[in-house]
């Protein structure tokens, strides 16, 4: 048997400064954005270095909603279905899912 060259999986992410991906960089840059305010703010009252302390905060959660996957654990029974998925996709369907009020309830009929 001869050896056989098996090529390397090149489909993946695009990383930007080693710990951003496109996705988590934009993530942290609307979540700068919306820090920003918050520092503009406490600026305006002379509590500057909280409004710091907010922006951080606020790319911190950016970031993490856009790069973190959440891992499979065998022992937590939520993970077993929701892992390897990006924490951005989980809750925009939490959202979509919260969006539609509607309930249904179905009733068993009995067939005469």
């Amino acid at each position: 048997m001869g050896t056989y060259y098996i090529p390397r999986n090149l489909r993946g992410e695009t990383r930007i400064f080693y710990i951003f991906t496109v996705k988590s960089l934009i993530s942290t840059v609307i979540g700068i954005a919306c820090g920003l305010i918050f520092l503009f703010i406490f600026s305006l009252i002379g509590l500057q270095m909280v409004g710091v302390i907010i922006t951080a905060l606020f790319a911190l959660i950016g970031w993490a909603i856009g790069a973190i996957k959440i891992p499979t654990i065998a022992g937590i029974q939520v993970t077993k279905k929701i892992g390897g998925e990006p924490l951005s996709e989980i809750i925009l369907r939490w959202i979509k899912f919260n969006k539609n009020k509607r309930m249904y309830v179905y009733t068993k009929e009995e067939n005469k």
